[in-house]
């Protein structure tokens, strides 16, 4: 029986990181080893009319600029189906590949989608040598008319993601509907930046390519990279041991990473990209802003009758991602009659990307304020609105919950908050020259999982070493799946040693999407379940009574200096059950009358995400969810200049995040919850969970708090002066 709750054990990789024994993609230093800077477009839309780079040639140092004039033609991208014949048309999806812009091949034309897109790279001898290289190259354009303006092209956005859903009469039950809200809300663009900018090494041996990236997907980073250069999968070589940092920008391949690939190959030796902070907010990833309209329809009891989520989101012509907002409205509560779609709009923008609870993370936003304002309507408490209209089974389609303990999380968070002594009354509650708001919302994730692999082997001593293809980004998975490996064996987790990271071990997914614990976690389960037997079989025993001695004692008798399984875990190909997290945040605001600073004063946050492997790295997963929901709701905004096309608070001067003095105190309550449908671990995912809500419930203390709603995050003192 496995425990709900697993023990607070240190991070096994926690001593390389504070003592510098960790190594990131840019840490390795290989021999010859030259350095490329890339040059980046400076208009949003046009073309390349010439590139001068007699000055970047003659400067110091530089050994080759490439561009479209000299690059060979690469492709087909990821993205683009592959020919018969061609590396990874044999592969199913998943493994095609990664590219994140699949109709910009870097260097294949001259035209510009973009500001900041990869229009040519400058290697040199030295990083100073290629960056000043690159400050030397000069480019003329012939500029054409750009897209920027979201709200100008809205008649021209597509539902690229298929987002439409539609339930009942959604506009009739709205129209009849005895109490109602119908509001706009927006979310700015927002920049991942992780503390490790995105690196990469590259070296070429014949056709065989060793690329060293900061990546959460190598195994689509190898199959990018065969289709883009023609050459085998099994000749590329991916390793990403350590990643300092990624939130879903390291998810895709990027153009810098193809980039270096091909200049290293043309300079004939290896080549080492490092990024500067600025290029990170322009190539690598973003949360594109929304604008979303959320319409509900309630009986004076608080029963909604009606939901409508619709609105519009921003994305290029050159990727393909969309930002589906209206995800989690399918799942949260129970409605009759519910419309949802989010039409995407295409402009001359930077490519967008996942960033942490894509989709959930903005829609929840605007559901969760539209909540809190439809409560104040009623005249009802904002928690008991929630209960009313909770959804006992999945409103999509009507299945059962694998399990659902959001009503315990609002009871425990209520509870330890304190919510029954809250005054309803806007204003109405204050300290000295404060004003205090209490807020709360609810917060939901889906439980997903993809195809895994892990290999486990034990050796005559008794030790027991995990390989397994995943990626270690600071959530704890190299601690994690060394307890499982240890609490399925029944040996001590000393014994235990994790090998990660690297493209030569059984395949694994993205780590995204909060399922690394619940994918890899279920191949890690099954190999070491298939172990235990193998070793039980061996000597024909009961696997029941193997002990943590038995592994040594039989191998010994038997002559064998090691056993080994493997197993490969797959997802059910049709899901019985809904699967979902769910949590529910209180916070408490104050705001000064005179200067409207908001201060997050405390927060206490109640998840149910299956069963927790380890309470002390989940704690701190919940804790980084919420303090970059924070950000979100209070910091973070990338500004966008629409008459240049540019985002302009490109560094960390000026691009606010939440630092020591924004974050007080945070209660995180983990409640129990069994399921034994959702994975053979129990196993939901909680990386993104603790986001989720944040924001409209720091909003919804601040109406509470001042009287004034704010609909367009963040949340900044001119909003409510």
């Amino acid at each position: 029986m496995m425990p709900p709750l697993g023990p607070p054990l240190d991070r096994v990789d926690g001593r390389k990181k504070v003592t510098g024994g960790a190594k990131f993609a840019a840490e390795h230093n290989l021999e010859n080893m030259a350095y490329a800077a890339m040059v980046m477009s400076t208009i949003p839309s046009g073309t390349i009319r010439s590139i001068d780079t007699a000055a970047a040639k003659r400067s110091t140092g530089v050994i080759a600029v490439i561009s479209h004039l000299n690059a060979p033609r690469l492709g087909p991208a990821p993205g683009q189906p592959p020919a018969a014949g061609q590396p990874g048309a044999a592969a199913p999806p998943q493994q095609q590949g990664n590219f994140a812009e699949p109709q910009l091949i870097p260097f294949s034309d001259n035209k510009v989608h973009y500001v900041g897109q990869r229009i040519a790279v400058v290697v040199a001898d030295t990083i100073e040598h290629a960056a000043r290289g690159a400050e030397l190259v000069k480019v003329t354009y012939d500029e054409t008319p750009a897209r920027l303006d979201m709200q100008q092209f809205r008649e021209q956005g597509v539902d690229r993601a298929k987002s439409l859903f539609t339930k009942g009469d959604a506009d009739a039950a709205f129209a009849s509907a005895s109490v109602k809200i119908d509001q706009i809300y927006r979310t700015p663009h927002e920049h991942h930046n992780p503390m490790e900018a995105h690196s990469i090494v590259a070296a070429w041996d014949g056709d065989h390519l060793t690329l060293y990236d900061s990546s959460q997907n190598i195994f689509a980073v190898q199959q990018t990279m065969s289709r883009l250069f023609g050459i085998p999968k099994e000749n590329v070589h991916i390793l990403s041991q350590f990643v300092g940092g990624a939130f879903g920008s390291k998810g895709s391949t990027w153009p810098h990473v193809v980039i270096g690939v091909l200049a290293a190959r043309m300079v004939n030796r290896p080549v080492k990209v490092f990024l500067t902070r600025k290029q990170l907010f322009f190539g690598n990833g973003h949360r594109p802003e929304t604008q979303q309209r959320v319409a509900l329809g309630a009986n004076p009891e608080g029963k909604l009758l009606a939901m409508i989520h619709e609105g519009m989101s921003q994305s290029n012509d050159v990727c393909t991602y969309a930002e589906r907002f209206v995800r989690p409205t399918k799942a949260i509560y129970a409605v009759d009659n519910m419309r949802a779609i989010n039409p995407i709009v295409s402009l001359n923008l930077p490519s967008p990307t996942y960033m942490r609870a894509p989709g959930e993370s903005p829609g929840m936003f605007a559901i969760e304020s539209a909540m809190d304002e439809l409560a104040y309507a009623l005249k009802m408490d904002p928690l008991q609105l929630r209960l009313v209209n909770h959804a006992d089974v999945n409103p999509e389609d009507g299945k059962p919950w694998s399990s659902k303990s959001l009503k315990e999380c609002y009871a425990q968070g209520a509870d330890k908050f304190g919510w029954s002594k809250r005054n309803p009354e806007p204003r109405s509650m204050k300290s000295g020259r404060d004003l205090i708001g209490w807020g709360m919302a609810s917060a939901t994730y889906p439980a997903h999982r993809s195809p895994a692999s892990a290999r486990a082997v034990v050796k005559s001593d008794g030790t027991v070493t995990i390989y397994t293809g995943t990626h270690e980004m600071g959530m704890g998975t190299a601690t994690v799946m060394s307890q499982l490996a240890a609490e399925t064996l029944g040996i001590p987790v000393e014994r235990v040693r994790f090998e990660y990271g690297d493209t030569t071990l059984p395949p694994t997914p993205i780590s995204a999407g909060s399922m690394t614990a619940a994918s890899v976690g279920s191949a890690v389960f099954g190999a070491c379940d298939a172990l235990k037997k193998r070793v039980a079989e061996i000597d024909g025993v009961d696997p029941a009574t193997i002990n943590a001695e038995s592994y040594h004692t039989i191998l010994s008798k038997h002559y064998l200096d090691d056993v080994e399984a493997r197993f490969d875990a797959k997802p059910p190909q049709q899901e019985p059950h809904a699967t979902q997290a769910f949590g529910a945040h209180f916070v408490e605001v104050a705001i000064d009358q005179d200067i409207p600073v908001v201060r997050v004063q405390r927060m206490v946050s109640a998840f149910a995400g299956g069963r927790i492997l380890n309470a002390k790295t989940a704690r701190s997963q919940y804790f980084g969810g919420i303090i970059q929901g924070i950000g979100m709701a209070l910091l973070e905004e990338t500004h966008f200049d629409k008459r240049l096309g540019t985002f302009t608070n490109v560094n960390f001067a000026e691009y606010m995040v939440p630092t020591n003095a924004d974050v007080r105190s945070i209660d995180i309550i983990m409640v129990p919850e069994e399921d034994h449908d959702v994975n053979p671990i129990g196993v939901k995912g909680i990386g993104e969970i603790g986001i989720v809500g944040v924001a409209p419930a720091i909003a919804n203390a601040v109406f509470h708090a001042t009287g004034k709603r704010v609909r367009d995050l963040p949340i900044t003192i001119e909003k409510l002066m």
